[in-house]
């Protein structure tokens, strides 16, 4: 098979991570490839945030990103800030908002990015490969030799931005793992996050019914706490506070749920039964919680009859149950839906200003096939946007 060109640079992925990756190593008119088996540009950005992508969040914080190192992200995100990536995204005059907790979103759609991105990679002169699948990766006389089903590819310079597990119906693959492998890069162990929770047959008996309703929440793992929305679903446990504690969970342990955050269950309870004591259990809870979720509490605490025939200690029970929810989780829906992967290529091997690891000459690993697992609400996002500017500045300086 017949060998293409060289270039200065090839960068495996085109995602978040690869293509911001590409505009800034591209800007010294080096020649970057940019390759990936996907047709398009960033199709996870596509599929985003409901389609008007998550793209940062305002509130980029350490404490934000789990990893067995988590100081190694410090260098990227400080030097290739959440406000970087917005002056982009304005000089592009994409339009966003705010939505909760700092998360920013386009108006419009996510295409917006994707288009943003290609566009800058087009000024740079980028070479963009898509569609073709990887066979092999050697490295021989001081360059990596990319083996294709559309040809060979060498560079001096590799550069892994293939992602994770996660969502594998958008063609996510172990890739990027195995490569670290191949060339004796440790791996932190890796498993689904931002994922939603499966339960027991006996909890999902009891969930079945609620299944749709969602309710402002606390889900607290040992010394963790998300407090944001929760959603019943007909496997388990979903929406926001559940996605953030599941990069938390640990299997075989429990999560303690606070399933009315914005009231006092004991309190409401209490002065209803003083203004209005004949009020059925269920009815008068139905006024504080969703009807459905009300008559389960109350079958769980079983108790029955009127809110003036239950003494102050039966409702705290029930204000227990409510407030102090305690479920054992069985496990994940997986990586069929998990939003990231949790896990990676071992910072340890990797050079936190350049993304380089240590004991290949350039050879690159950014974004999520790095042991650095963000929160939900556009960290993930931010950390491919700095990593792979990270990597593209070091890659210019040397080219």
């Amino acid at each position: 098979m017949q060998a293409k060109d060289h270039y200065d640079a090839i960068i495996i992925g085109a995602g978040a991570a690869g293509a911001m990756c590409a505009i800034e190593a591209a800007k010294n008119n080096a020649k970057i490839l940019l390759l990936d088996h996907s047709n398009k540009v960033g199709e996870k950005i596509r599929i985003s945030g409901g389609g008007r992508c998550n793209f940062t969040n305002l509130d980029i914080q350490p404490h934000c990103y789990l990893s067995q190192n988590p100081r190694f992200c410090l260098s990227a995100l400080r030097r290739y800030t959440q406000y970087d990536f917005i002056d982009l995204v304005k000089s592009h005059k994409i339009k966003f908002h705010e939505k909760t907790l700092g998360q920013l979103f386009c108006d419009d759609s996510a295409k917006q990015i994707i288009k943003m991105l290609t566009d800058e990679m087009d000024k740079k002169a980028v070479h963009l490969a898509l569609g073709i699948n990887v066979d092999k990766v050697s490295y021989d006389n001081d360059c990596y030799v990319i083996k294709t089903d559309n040809g060979v590819y060498i560079s001096p310079n590799l550069v892994i931005a293939t992602g994770g597990k996660s969502i594998p119906k958008m063609g996510a693959t172990s890739f990027g793992y195995k490569i670290a492998e191949q060339f004796n890069i440790n791996l932190i162990e890796t498993r689904p996050a931002l994922v939603p929770l499966t339960f027991t047959e006996d909890d999902l008996a009891d969930f079945a019914p609620l299944s749709g309703i969602s309710v402002q929440s606390k889900v607290s793992y040992k010394k963790t706490s998300f407090e944001e929305g929760l959603l019943f679903t007909h496997r388990g446990l979903s929406g926001p506070s559940v996605l953030q504690i599941s990069s938390y969970w640990k299997e075989g342990e429990a999560i303690e749920i606070n399933l009315a955050t914005e009231i006092n269950i004991e309190d409401e309870l209490l002065k209803l039964r003083n203004t209005n004591g004949k009020l059925n259990l269920d009815n008068a809870l139905a006024k504080l919680l969703p009807n459905k979720l009300a008559k389960l509490i109350i079958k769980k605490a079983g108790l029955s009859g009127n809110l003036a025939d239950q003494s102050n200690l039966k409702i705290k029970s029930i204000a227990s149950l409510i407030h102090e929810c305690v479920l054992q989780p069985i496990g994940t829906e997986g990586y069929r839906t998990a939003e990231v992967t949790l896990g990676g290529v071992d910072t340890k091997a990797l050079n936190a200003k350049t993304m380089e690891a240590k004991k290949q000459p350039g050879l690159y690993f950014i974004g999520e096939v790095v042991d650095v697992t963000g929160w939900l609400g556009g960290y993930n996002f931010q950390w491919a946007w700095s990593s792979g500017w990270a990597c593209g500045q070091a890659l210019s300086s040397n080219l």
